[in-house]
């Protein structure tokens, strides 16, 4: 267990780091990944496999991830739709 959380926090430091040339959807979805890993670990180790929680909830945080970026996306659509119009007003 001591061991799993150690490579975990190593490796979402070392996947952290390289987010300076992602896009904002690549580092939303890194977090997501990232986050939903970590989740998973702790509910799996109280559980008894962080290992499968890990992966069950990195799974979901890539997918959540994603799906706020969309929303963020429509956001600033939205956002820029209507700062046009108002402009041309």
């Amino acid at each position: 267990m001591k061991r799993l959380l150690v490579i975990m926090i190593l490796g979402t430091s070392l996947a952290l780091a390289g987010c300076a040339g992602m896009s904002t959807t690549e580092q939303r979805v890194l977090s997501g990944g990232a986050m939903g890993a970590a989740g998973g670990a702790m509910l799996g180790a109280i559980a008894g496999d962080a290992a499968l929680g890990a992966a069950i909830g990195g799974g979901v945080g890539l997918a959540g991830g994603y799906l706020y970026d969309k929303h963020k996306e429509s956001e600033e659509r939205a956002y820029q739709r209507g700062y046009q119009q108002g402009r041309r007003q």
